[in-house]
C-alpha cells in the first residue's frame, strides 16, 4: 500500500509540475505584463487627477516602448523600404526618359518654326526684289 501511495503522490506531483510550467510565463512576457499593469495604473491615476496629462503619458509610453520595438520594426520595414526605393528609382528613370523625349519634340517644333520663318523671309525678299 505504501508503494501505491508513493506512486499516487508522484503522479500528483508530476501533474502539479506540468500545470505550473504551463501557467508560467516567460521572463519577457512577465516584464510586458508588469509594464502594461504599471502604465495602466499611471494612466488611470492621471485621468482621475488631470486629463491634460494623458498626451504626455502617451508620449512617455511610446518613448519607453520604442527601444524594444524599433529594431523589430526596422527589420520588418527593410524590404518595404528597399522596394519603395527601387520603385522611386524606376519612376525617376521613366520621368527622365519622358522629359528627354518631350525636350526633343519641342526642339523639333522650334526648328520647324525657324525653318518656316526663314522660308517666309526669303520668299518675301524674293518677292520684293522681283517687284
Amino acid at each position: 500500500m505504501d508503494k501505491a501511495n508513493s506512486d499516487a503522490h508522484e503522479d500528483l506531483h508530476a501533474i502539479e509540475h506540468e500545470e505550473a510550467t504551463d501557467d508560467q510565463l516567460s521572463a519577457e512576457e512577465n516584464d510586458l505584463v508588469a509594464t502594461v499593469a504599471t502604465v495602466g495604473v499611471v494612466v488611470v491615476g492621471a485621468a482621475v487627477f488631470e486629463a491634460a496629462l494623458l498626451p504626455g503619458l502617451a508620449l512617455g509610453v511610446a518613448a519607453m516602448a520604442a527601444p524594444k520595438f524599433v529594431p523589430k520594426l526596422g527589420s520588418a520595414l527593410g524590404p518595404v523600404f528597399k522596394s519603395t526605393v527601387r520603385g522611386v528609382y524606376k519612376l525617376g528613370q521613366k520621368t527622365k526618359e519622358f522629359v528627354a523625349e518631350t525636350n526633343e519634340h519641342v526642339q523639333d517644333i522650334v526648328a520647324e518654326c525657324d525653318a518656316e520663318a526663314k522660308s517666309k523671309d526669303t520668299s518675301e525678299k524674293d518677292a520684293a526684289s522681283n517687284a
